[in-house]
């Protein structure tokens, strides 16, 4: 695969990973008791984005890792899971 085929799986997995790494330890206003007239109570009371990105990263990296190897190292591709309908 060329290396925009890459930069494209990864940009995918990073942002399906974001949405797995976004509750991840979110604390609403209600939960501290410290809610923003004008604001949602369900908002987060403090949202870290820098570390979101960091843990985002890293994690999409491990996963984007794995498939890697799994595509270019063992050759395992889409086409080696067995067919569902017979005859296809």
């Amino acid at each position: 695969m060329s290396i925009v085929t890459f930069v494209a799986i990864y940009f995918v997995i990073w942002w399906t990973v974001l949405f797995i790494v976004l509750p991840i330890g979110m604390k609403s206003q209600i939960d501290d008791g410290e809610i923003v007239l004008g604001s949602a109570h369900s908002a987060p009371s403090r949202f870290r984005v820098g570390q979101m990105v960091l843990r985002t990263t890293i994690l999409a990296s491990a996963v984007f890792a794995a498939f890697y190897v799994a595509t270019e190292i063992f050759g395992l591709s889409i086409d080696m899971i067995p067919h569902i309908v017979p005859g296809t």
